[in-house]
C-alpha cells in the first residue's frame, strides 16, 4: 500500500490565533517541512492564489500542494453562495494538481471565537442534520463535477463535532461528500477513532494525523474555556509527542486499504514548540508506524518533468 506524508502550515502560522505564528516566509516554511521529510503542504494564508506564482515556489521547494481549507457556510447559506466562493479555489487546486479541498463548516461554529466556551457549540436537530447532510452532498457532487473532490472535516466547535454527530452526518449524506478523518479532533470530542474508521472507511479520502495532549484536554473547563483557549494551552501536537496511539490508528486504516495523504496538522506555539523540530518528531513517528502497518511512503515531492 502507498501513502504520502504532508503537513499543514498551521504549525508555522496560525490563522485564528495570529500570536501563535512564526515570522517565517512561505519559502522557509516549505524548506523546513521538506527537510524533515514531508513531500506535501496544505494551503495556508501566506500561499499565493495565482497558480503561475505558486507553482514555481512549490517546484523550488520540491513540495506538492496536498490540500487546503475552505470555510463553508452551507448550514446557513445557499449553495450558490458557496459555489461562487469556492470556484476560484477549485481552479487553483486543479492547476497545481492538488488531491482535494478540505470542507470545514464555519456556519454557527464557535471554533474561531475565543470568548465562547466549548460547551456552547452549535447543535442540529435530527431534521436539521439530515437536511444539512443532503445539502453538503449536493455541494460535494458539484465540486467533483468541476474536477475537484471535497473532503469533509468534522471539527471541534462546529455542527459536526462528536462521534454521534459524525455518524448522523455520514448516514444522511452520500458518497458525493468524502470524509477527512481527523484523529485529534475526534478524540478531543470524546470519540473513538478506531470505531469511526471501521464505520466510515469507505468514504475516507484524506487523513489528518493530529495528536492531542490528553492531560491538557482533561483539565479544560468546557463551560468557561473555548477551543482557542485549548489551542493556546497546547491541546494539540504532532504524532510521537502526544497521547494517541498512531500505530493502532494507521494499522486500522491499512486494514481497510486506505491509500493517500496523511497530513500532520498541529497548531501550537511555535516558540515553545519549534515547527522544524516538531516536524522531525512527527515524521519519524509516522515513518515508524507506517512501516509497521505495511505502507510504502512516497518520497517524491514536486513531480519531475
Amino acid at each position: 500500500m502507498k501513502a504520502k506524508l504532508g503537513m499543514s502550515p498551521i504549525a508555522w502560522w496560525n490563522d485564528d490565533l495570529v500570536e501563535l505564528s512564526d515570522d517565517v516566509s512561505l519559502e522557509e516554511c516549505l524548506r523546513q517541512s521538506r527537510s524533515a521529510g514531508f513531500t506535501g503542504m496544505e494551503k495556508g494564508r501566506r500561499f499565493p492564489d495565482d497558480p503561475e506564482v505558486m507553482l514555481p515556489i512549490l517546484k523550488a521547494a520540491d513540495v506538492t500542494l496536498c490540500g487546503g481549507w475552505f470555510s463553508g457556510t452551507l448550514v446557513d447559506e445557499d449553495l450558490s453562495v458557496n459555489k461562487d466562493r469556492i470556484a476560484p479555489m477549485i481552479e487553483l487546486f486543479k492547476a497545481v494538481d492538488a488531491p482535494c479541498i478540505v470542507y470545514g463548516e464555519v456556519g454557527r461554529s464557535i471554533q474561531g471565537k475565543r470568548n465562547v466556551p466549548l460547551a456552547q457549540k452549535p447543535r442540529l436537530s435530527d431534521d436539521e442534520m439530515m437536511a444539512y447532510a443532503r445539502k453538503v452532498t449536493t455541494f460535494g457532487e458539484w465540486c467533483a463535477e468541476q474536477g475537484m473532490p471535497l473532503s469533509y472535516h468534522h471539527h471541534m466547535g462546529a455542527v459536526v463535532e462528536t462521534e454521534t454527530e459524525l455518524d448522523a452526518f455520514m448516514a444522511a449524506s452520500g458518497p458525493g461528500i468524502p470524509l477527512l478523518l481527523d484523529a485529534g479532533h475526534l478524540v478531543f470530542a470524546g470519540g473513538d477513532v478506531l470505531r469511526a474508521i471501521d464505520r466510515h472507511h469507505a468514504r475516507i479520502n484524506h487523513v489528518h494525523v493530529k495528536d492531542i495532549r490528553q492531560d491538557v484536554v482533561d483539565k479544560l473547563d468546557r463551560t468557561r474555556q473555548s477551543f482557542l483557549d485549548a489551542v493556546a494551552l497546547g491541546a494539540f501536537t504532532v504524532p510521537g509527542d502526544g497521547s494517541l496511539d498512531f500505530g493502532a490508528i494507521v494499522q486500522r486504516l491499512a486494514d481497510h486499504g486506505y491509500e493517500g495523504w496523511f497530513v500532520v496538522e498541529a497548531e501550537q506555539d511555535p516558540v515553545q514548540n519549534p515547527p522544524l523540530k516538531m516536524a522531525q518528531v512527527g515524521h519519524a513517528e509516522l515513518m515508524r508506524v507506517m512501516s509497521a502497518a505495511g505502507y510504502t511512503v512516497d518520497t517524491q515531492g514536486f513531480p519531475k518533468e
